[in-house]
Order: structure tokens, then C-alpha cells, then sequence
């Protein structure tokens, strides 16, 4: 126990900070004594006294058998997920400071990722409601699946670039195939800074997509209704619809759609990281 006085409490609080090398934050302060004047020339007066002691900082604890961290319980969720679709894959907590992030290596990763990472993006949801449990705010999670998050950002940044080029070019507005709001953040974000054309999202969710307009867009000359100029017989002036992977298409088509196929937005092979001497393959 550490006592000081003072003529004040204040003095008292200050002298024992000092010597403690705490502040009032750090501190724990408990006044003993209030000071008193005594009588004639202060005979009998007593100085202020007070008790100083650092305050206990708070422990984190430490994960044990009873004790289950929001990563750690999202990492069992999708374990679990793993026996319900029949793969052979590891789930790895890869950080669990400001997000969650979890890393998934699969035998074969294309029932992970789904067409275009729809899959991928359904475990990422589940795993976040999971992770985000009894929380009071909400934690991120990212779940990826042998670096295809960042494969397919670099994807659609180089389309965006390419897209914004074609639009300048031709003077007219282009838009892609619905996507997600991630994915469809990362194309406003890296056409932000454009001088050359704007961006927007369009039409209603789940088919909400991406739309680029030049700033020298051409006026509008034939049957369209929304007042842009494009091919004859399209739909909007003729306005083109492109793919994910920046071959267009008719917004409106006779033709009979076509499946989609079933693999991922970057090919059937991500990395086989659990199959051992055998190369990578594009």
C-alpha cells in the first residue's frame, strides 16, 4: 500500500503519481484523510492522506479447451460444412484481429468456389452469422480459398480498365453482367479516379450490375428509350451487356441461354495445395 500527504488532497495525489510514475487514468486513488486547519497556529492540523495504487489492466484471455474464440467457432462451422457437401479440404485461421479471415485448401477447389465464387461467398456469409454470435457489433469475416479473392480482384480491375477504354472509344455506356456488392465496389473503386467516364449501379438485387458511361457519351440517334445511341436492335439503344470476362452480349436475346458451366471465375484449378509432387497447373 502506498500512503502520501499533502497539504491538499491534490498535492497528496500529485506527489504520489510522480513517485509512481502513473496518471489519474492509470491510477487508483482513495483518500484516507481530508486535511484540517487545526486551531491557534495551526496546532493540531493534519495534512491530506491518500492511498495510490495502479489500476489492474485488463487480461485477454487466453484460448483453452472452455474457451472458444469468434474465428475458432466460424473455423469449426465450416469444417462442418465440409462433411455436408463430401470434400476433402482444411479450414485454417489465418488472423483474428480487426476481420476474421479463413483460409480454405481443398483437393479440389471448385466445389469450394462455385461459378464465379458463388459457393464461396455462401460459406463466407454462414461463417460470419456463426462468428458473429452474442456480439453486441458486428465482426467481418473473410473466408478465401487458395488466393481466388485475390485472383478475381485482379480480374476485375483489368476488366474495368478494358471496359472504361471500349466506352471511351465508342462513346457509349457499357455495362456488365449483375455481380455482388463486393464485386461490384471493387469496379467503382478503380474507376473512381477516372476523368473519362462515371460509374453506377443499376437495376434491383439479386441482378444488380455495373454501368460505365463515357463523359462523351454520343446523343442518342434511333428506337432506344433511355436516350443512348448504340447498335440497332437493342435493347436501350442498343447498349451491350458484357460477361464477367469482358466478352459482350446482347442484353436481350433470342437464343436459348446456355447453361452456365460449372466451374469458377478463374477455370476449373486453383491450386490442389493438398496433393503432394504434383505441379501447379494453369
Amino acid at each position: 500500500m502506498s500512503v502520501y500527504y499533502g497539504k491538499t488532497i491534490e498535492e497528496a495525489v500529485e506527489e504520489g503519481l510522480k513517485e509512481l510514475n502513473l496518471t489519474k487514468e492509470t491510477a487508483e486513488i482513495t483518500v484516507l484523510e481530508e486535511p484540517t486547519k487545526g486551531g491557534l497556529f495551526g496546532i493540531g492540523a493534519k495534512k491530506a492522506k491518500v492511498e495510490i495504487t495502479e489500476k489492474k489492466r485488463e487480461e485477454k484471455p487466453v484460448l483453452g479447451e472452455n474457451v472458444v474464440s469468434d474465428g475458432m467457432r466460424a473455423v469449426e462451422f465450416i469444417d462442418g460444412l465440409f462433411d455436408k457437401m463430401n470434400v476433402v479440404a482444411k479450414c485454417t485461421l489465418v488472423e483474428e484481429d480487426e476481420k476474421v479471415v479463413i483460409d480454405l485448401i481443398a483437393e479440389n477447389s471448385s466445389p469450394l468456389i462455385g461459378y464465379r465464387g458463388e459457393v464461396l461467398d455462401a460459406i463466407q456469409t454462414l461463417a460470419g452469422a456463426v462468428a458473429n454470435i452474442g456480439r453486441d457489433d458486428y465482426r467481418r469475416v473473410v473466408v478465401d480459398c487458395e488466393g481466388y479473392r485475390k485472383k478475381r480482384e485482379e480480374t476485375l480491375v483489368a476488366l474495368a480498365n478494358k471496359l472504361a477504354a471500349k466506352a471511351v472509344r465508342t462513346g457509349r455506356k457499357v455495362t456488365l453482367e449483375p455481380m455482388n456488392p463486393y464485386e461490384r465496389r471493387i469496379l467503382h473503386s478503380t474507376l473512381a479516379e477516372s476523368t473519362e467516364v462515371k460509374t453506377q449501379s443499376e437495376g434491383k438485387e439479386p441482378n444488380r450490375y455495373v454501368a460505365i458511361i463515357p463523359n462523351n457519351l454520343k446523343p442518342y440517334s434511333g428506337k432506344g428509350k433511355d436516350g443512348y445511341k448504340g447498335d440497332r436492335g437493342g435493347r436501350n439503344g442498343g447498349t451491350k451487356r458484357y460477361n464477367k470476362d469482358g466478352r459482350d452480349r446482347r442484353e436481350h436475346s433470342d437464343a436459348p441461354r446456355q447453361p452456365r458451366p460449372k466451374t469458377s471465375g478463374f477455370g476449373t484449378f486453383l491450386g490442389n495445395s493438398l496433393k503432394e509432387n504434383k505441379p501447379d497447373e494453369e
